[in-house]
């Protein structure tokens, strides 16, 4: 009985139900009558209706449902604490009324719907939010990627050698960088700036300002990235620094910027210290001080040798004398390691394809191609210090070439030790010693193939130009068997056969050595001076035209083509051609003569004169340049004018009477009698048989009324006289043995003697001398005859090629020298 007084049943009606209220409607929630509520649609129009919407504290469970009434389902809303109101329809499956029923997942709420784990039914993604492209950040990203795009504008400016393009593309990134940070700093903080990119750019900004030898602004430039202790490693930027200094050969601040790079670099850089210490020992050298150059290439040969390193170190020591460093610096360079492989490598040991595919892709790629300009410097290198301390390493050079010889063998250079062989006879070549150096290059003739066809070679190139075309044939012909692709010996060959006068074998051994090596030039030449010889012209013109194709400056060439063109009477192309050739030879008295001829052939007596004087005034000793211009100036009567040219003439053949008789001709003519009378009695003591003087003499006297006319008269009565006994005996003799047949008789009063032999040059100058006013008769002052009626081009026949102020000079029957290499001798 007590335990049921605690008990308190609950009252049948209670006023408070549970579940009452459930089917209540609240007008609040009718969204259809929202377009009618004025009040509503005002609130929309103010800012009360653009307040942020309160959001759920739970947001898992902030999901609008739609609110159960009595008259159905309205709208989706959320409670104020973001759950769900009791009695929502959830996902078309209406929530239980009563909590005897757990709400979750039933079978009604899966009826009608598909499996979609992926959530692929949702639709598309919603578009992505467009890029602002007002915005500060998006302007600086922009800047930076043009900066960027500049600087790698002027680095392949750069590398295409356009330097001026680049240096502007630098500036042009230095200016906009400038911007971006000023931009930057407005935005983010100072320590958000690119340093990288502000680096590069100045970076770049000194090179082409080096590059473009604006020295001044670069060192500016790189003075700022040094100072600058944001930049890490901006040290080793004091080695462009020095170089730029060594350019300016302001040596001192040099080697210290070198010194202050080699103390900011780690000991970890190994290879970046030794570059930098050979530019200080390069730098020494430069200042004369090699004992400080050699300390410094001394370490370099013992911590990581290599060839410069070597080859600078002979130099320091030769400079300075010292004889057995210089040996035991030539062995440490022989020694110096070249990392390349074995040329056994690249023959196929079997017959397997795929193994020859391969060998056949790497003969020639890039990284043989590398190892072969590293195996060919090396060479350059050894050759070249031998040559320097053979002389002086030993009492003789004869004995310091064969110390080198040795040396060279017992190394890995075993093929060098023919060529120096080869270049001791060249040295014995220099020096004069033509005996020695035969007897040096005969000593390969029981050698392998290749050292012996370029002994022979040498051989023969040197008995040909001493004209012992035999012997030169022989060492050809060696030279050849030896060698049959050797296109100098094919030459040399070409050339003895060529000085026998068979020119179309010469042409057929050239061409040989054309096929072999179509950039033989000396072989091209000498078939184009070939085909002229046997009057092909046009096949002449052709080689000589493809050799100026590859030869553009060369005058010899030149020369040729306009020879060629002059042959086939086209003298406006000579013309044009000579002139090309005066202007790569400006001083060039031949050509200049040569193309005053072809002006003076065409008529052009102007420009004729003017390529005559220039002529003149580089070379005043060439007779026929010398007899035009006196003629000119007695063809325009200025004889004053060609007083001095006459004179000069007689200067330089002072036993040829006729310039000395020119010079009294043109004091007459231009009225300087007095001064002629001298010159004729000058020359009558000189030349007292001449019968020309003797006459001037008498005219003059007369003239004059001199006493001495008779005197004069009878020594020219005399030497007549005598002239017409010789001419009587001459032809006497001409009748009696006969005149060969076909040729011109003459009378008895001429120079008929001189048929028989005519042709010669100096009948032709003679016959020239008479055409010539005041030679052969006396000066009368009413005289109609014209001073230069048959005169003839003084020019006369001229030589093959012209006479220019290099070695290679060559006549008609020259020929070009071979190609300077290492198988034939230099100059």
């Amino acid at each position: 009985v007590q335990m049921m007084q605690n008990v308190h049943l609950a009252p049948e009606t209670d006023e408070d139900d549970l579940y009452s209220g459930y089917n209540d409607y609240n007008p609040t929630y009718d969204t259809e009558e929202l377009e009618n509520d004025t009040a509503f649609q005002q609130a929309v129009r103010t800012s009360h209706g653009r307040r942020p919407p309160i959001t759920a504290k739970i947001p898992s469970t902030a999901v609008s449902r739609p609110v159960a009434t009595g008259y159905g389902s309205k709208t989706s809303l959320a409670s104020s604490m973001g759950r769900p109101m009791t009695g929502a329809i959830q996902d078309g499956v209406t929530r239980p009324m009563t909590a005897v029923r757990a709400a979750g997942f039933t079978k009604g709420a899966l009826r009608g719907s598909a499996f979609d784990p992926l959530g692929q039914s949702w639709g598309p993604a919603p578009p992505l939010e467009a890029r602002n492209e007002d915005s500060p950040e998006e302007k600086i990203r922009q800047l930076e990627k043009k900066v960027n795009e500049l600087v790698e504008e002027s680095c392949i400016a750069n590398s295409c050698g356009d330097l001026k393009l680049a240096l502007e593309k630098a500036k042009d990134a230095g200016r906009k960088e400038r911007v971006l940070v000023r931009q930057r700093e407005q935005v983010t903080r100072p320590e958000n700036i690119n340093l990288d990119l502000t680096y590069s750019v100045l970076f770049n900004l000194a090179s082409q300002y080096s590059a473009n030898e604006m020295y001044a602004e670069a060192l500016n430039t790189y003075q700022v990235i040094v100072k600058n202790k944001m930049f890490s490693n901006a040290g080793r930027l004091k080695v462009n620094m020095g170089n730029i200094y060594l350019k300016q050969r302001n040596y001192s601040k040099a080697i210290k910027f070198y010194r202050m790079a080699l103390d900011q670099i780690p000991s970890v850089h190994k290879e970046m210290r030794i570059k930098i210490m050979q530019n200080i020992g390069v730098t020494f050298i430069k200042t004369g001080q090699y004992s400080d150059a050699i300390s410094s290439f001394e370490h370099i040969m013992s911590m990581a040798p290599n060839l410069k390193a070597g080859f600078n170190l002979i130099l320091s020591y030769f400079a300075i004398g010292d004889r057995e460093k210089m040996k035991k610096s030539f062995q440490k360079l022989i020694a110096v390691p070249l990392e390349i492989d074995e040329d056994d490598k690249y023959i196929s040991p079997s017959d397997d394809p795929h193994t020859n595919l391969v060998i056949e892709a790497i003969k020639n790629d890039h990284l043989r191609q590398m190892e072969r300009e590293r195996k060919a410097m090396a060479e350059k290198y050894i050759m070249t210090a031998a040559k320097l301390i053979a002389p002086v390493i030993e009492t003789s050079f004869a004995v310091g070439y064969d110390w080198c010889v040795e040396v060279v063998k017992a190394s890995q250079y075993v093929e060098l030790a023919n060529d120096l062989e080869i270049n001791k006879a060249i040295t014995y070549l220099r020096q004069k010693d033509f005996n020695q150096a035969v007897e040096t290059l005969k000593m390969f003739e029981k050698k392998d193939s290749r050292v012996k066809s370029a002994a022979a070679t040498n051989l023969s190139f040197l008995y040909y130009l001493e004209n012992e075309f035999a012997q030169a044939s022989s060492y050809a012909d060696l030279a050849v068997n030896s060698d049959r692709y050797n296109p100098s010996a094919l030459t040399n060959k070409g050339n003895t056969v060529f000085a026998n006068g068979d020119y179309e074998k010469a042409a057929e051994f050239y061409k040989e050595a054309l096929r072999n090596d179509c950039s033989c030039t000396e072989a091209l030449y000498n078939i184009g001076l070939t085909y002229k010889k046997l009057n092909r012209l046009d096949e002449a013109l052709d080689c000589f035209l493809k050799l100026h194709a590859i030869l553009r400056n060369s005058a010899q060439v030149l020369y040729q083509i306009a020879n060629v063109y002059e042959l086939m009477e086209d003298p406006s192309q000579a013309m044009e051609w000579l002139m090309q050739l005066i202007s790569v030879v400006p001083t060039d008295s031949r050509a200049l003569s040569k193309l005053g001829g072809l002006y003076d052939s065409e008529g052009d007596k102007s420009q004729a004169f003017q390529y005559y004087y220039e002529s003149y005034r580089y070379f005043p000793s060439n007779i026929e340049v010398i007899e035009w211009l006196g003629a000119y100036y007695i063809d325009t009567q200025f004889c004053e004018k060609a007083i001095q040219y006459f004179e000069r003439a007689s200067l330089i053949q002072p036993t040829q009477v006729k310039w000395q008789l020119m010079v009294a001709s043109c004091f007459r003519r231009s009225g300087n009698y007095q001064k002629a009378l001298d010159t004729y009695k000058d020359i009558h003591r000189k030349f007292p048989e001449n019968v020309e003087c003797l006459r001037f003499l008498v005219r003059l006297c007369t003239d004059i009324g001199l006493k001495e006319v008779q005197e004069y008269a009878t020594k020219l009565k005399r030497l007549e006289k005598m002239k017409e006994i010789r001419e009587q005996r001459i032809k006497s003799g001409r009748d009696s043995s006969g005149c060969p047949r076909g040729r011109r008789d003459g009378s008895a009063g001429s120079d008929s003697g001189q048929n028989c032999s005519a042709g010669s040059k100096g009948e032709r100058l003679s016959a020239q001398l008479r055409a010539l006013p005041g030679t052969d008769e006396p000066y009368e002052s009413s005289s109609n005859k014209e001073p230069d009626a048959f005169y003839v081009d003084p020019l006369g026949p001229q030589i093959e090629r012209p006479k220019t102020a290099a070695k290679k000079r060559m006549e008609e029957d020259d020929f070009a020298d071979e190609e300077l290499g290492d198988d034939l001798l230099p100059e």
